[in-house]
C-alpha cells in the first residue's frame, strides 16, 4: 500500500481577462532579458503572437520567434527549433504560446536549454536530471492543461509512435491563463478542447484511490488523492456549465473565463492523479483514425464511466449533479447511467461524434485497441476497474 502522496504545481499561475499584460512583470521576476516565443501558423495568423511581441518589444526584450509548431510535435521539429534559437539568440527563457502542441514542443525545447541531449533522451518517466530552462506557458485553448503539466507527448516518426517525457521538473515555472486569447477559437476546436478538459478531471476524480496503486518506486500518476479530488470535481462543475455554451456562443467571455479555469483546475489534478481507461484506450484508436485526440477521449469517456460506475458509486452520483442530474434514491447501476448519460448529452449539444463507427473504427479493430491499450500500465493501474481484455472489448462494442 502507498500510503504517502504528493502533489506537484507549477511554480507560478496567473489568471484573468487582460493577464497577458502581466508578462513583463512575469519575467522580471525570471530575470529573463533574450525571449524565445514558441507558436504555430494559427496564432501567428490570428493575431495573437503579434499581441504578445508587441508587449515584449514594448518592454525592451530581444525576441526570437518559432512559429512552426504542429500538432504532436516530431521530434525534428524539437531539434530544429532548439538549433534555432541557439543560432539566432541563445535564450534565457521559453514562452509558449498556443495550445497543448506549441507548450509540448517549449517544454522539451526548454528542457534541452538545459540538459543538452537528445529528445528521444528523455522519454519515459522522471528522466529529467534537474530544472528546465524558464518557461512561460500562456494557453489560447481551454483543453489540455499542458500550462501546469509534467508531460509533454511528441512523434517519434521512426517508429511512428507518439512518446512522452513525463517529469515533475517539466512544469513550466509560469502558468499565464488570459481567457480574452481563448475568444477566437472555433467551436469545434473549443468543443474538442472542452471535452478533453472534462476527461481530465472526470478521470482524475474517478482515479483509483492512491492507497491502492500497485506500482514501485517513484510514480507521476499515484491515483486519486484528496487535493486532486477537490480540484477535479470543481473542473467538473465548471466544465459541465459552461461547456456547451463555450461551443454555442463563442464571445461569451464569461463561458470563455470559466472553461479555462476548468481546464486549469482539470491539468493540476490529472497531472498528480493520472488518467485512465479512456486515455488507455485514445492512444491505439489515435493510431488508426484521424480524429483528434480531445474527441476520441471524450467519445469514449461516457462508455467508460459506464465501465466504472459500479465501482465509484459516490464519485459518479457527484459527477451527476455536476450536470444538475437529481440522483436520490437511485441504485448504484442507475446513477452510473445517469452520469455517464449526461456526458453523452453534452457531446450531442456540442456536435461531437457520440460512437466509434463514426470516427472509422470498425468491429475488426477491437481486439487490437484492446489489447494495446492493456499494455499502457501507467494509466491502466489508475483504473477504479481492473480492465481485462474481455472487459475492455465489451466496452468497445457499446461504444461502436
Amino acid at each position: 500500500m502507498r500510503n504517502v502522496w504528493e502533489y506537484f504545481s507549477t511554480g507560478q499561475i496567473v489568471f484573468g481577462n487582460g493577464a497577458i499584460r502581466e508578462l513583463d512583470r512575469v519575467l522580471k521576476r525570471l530575470k529573463a532579458n533574450r525571449v524565445l516565443l514558441v507558436t504555430d501558423p494559427g496564432i501567428k495568423q490570428a493575431g495573437i503572437a503579434d499581441k504578445v511581441i508587441s508587449i515584449l518589444q514594448d518592454a525592451g526584450y530581444t525576441i526570437v520567434v518559432y512559429d512552426k509548431a504542429v500538432p504532436e510535435p516530431p521530434v525534428s521539429s524539437v531539434l530544429e527549433c532548439f538549433a534555432f534559437a541557439k543560432d539566432q539568440l541563445n535564450p534565457d527563457a521559453v514562452i509558449a504560446l498556443g495550445g497543448g502542441s506549441s507548450i509540448d514542443l517549449a517544454k522539451v525545447v526548454a528542457l534541452l536549454m538545459a540538459h543538452g541531449g537528445h529528445p528521444l533522451d528523455y522519454v519515459g518517466e522522471n528522466l529529467v536530471p534537474g530544472p528546465i530552462a524558464p518557461l512561460v506557458a500562456i494557453p489560447t485553448t481551454a483543453g489540455t492543461g499542458s500550462e501546469v503539466t509534467s508531460v509533454a507527448v511528441l512523434t517519434d516518426t521512426d517508429n511512428n509512435l507518439k512518446v512522452g517525457v513525463s517529469d515533475n521538473y517539466l512544469r513550466p515555472a509560469v502558468a499565464l491563463l488570459d481567457p480574452e486569447l481563448t475568444l477566437g477559437l472555433p467551436p469545434y476546436v473549443t468543443a474538442c478542447a472542452g471535452i478533453d478538459a472534462l476527461s481530465h478531471a472526470i478521470e482524475a476524480y474517478t482515479a483509483k484511490n492512491h492507497k491502492y496503486i500497485q506500482s514501485e518506486g517513484s510514480i507521476l500518476f499515484q491515483g486519486s488523492i484528496p487535493i486532486s479530488d477537490v480540484l477535479a470535481m470543481e473542473a467538473i462543475r465548471l466544465i459541465a456549465g459552461n461547456l456547451t455554451v463555450a461551443v454555442q456562443q463563442g464571445s461569451n467571455v464569461e463561458a470563455r473565463s470559466n472553461m479555462l479555469l476548468g481546464s486549469l483546475l482539470a491539468g493540476l489534478a490529472f497531472s498528480n492523479a493520472g488518467t485512465a481507461a479512456a486515455h488507455a484506450l485514445a492512444y491505439p484508436i489515435g493510431g488508426l483514425v484521424k480524429s483528434p485526440h480531445g474527441e476520441v477521449t471524450g467519445l469514449l469517456l461516457p462508455y467508460v464511466m459506464d465501465f466504472n460506475g459500479d465501482v465509484e458509486p459516490e464519485k459518479m452520483a457527484n459527477i451527476a449533479r455536476a450536470f444538475h442530474v437529481n440522483v436520490d434514491g437511485l441504485t448504484d447501476r442507475e446513477i452510473a447511467e445517469k452520469a455517464s448519460s449526461a456526458v453523452l448529452d453534452t457531446l450531442r449539444a456540442i456536435g461531437l461524434p457520440t460512437k466509434l463507427s463514426q470516427i472509422g473504427i470498425r468491429e475488426e479493430d477491437i481486439p487490437h485497441i484492446a489489447q494495446t491499450a492493456l499494455t499502457i500500465a501507467r494509466l491502466v493501474r489508475n483504473n477504479p476497474r481492473v480492465p481485462t481484455q474481455k472487459g475492455f472489448e465489451e466496452l468497445l462494442r457499446k461504444a461502436l
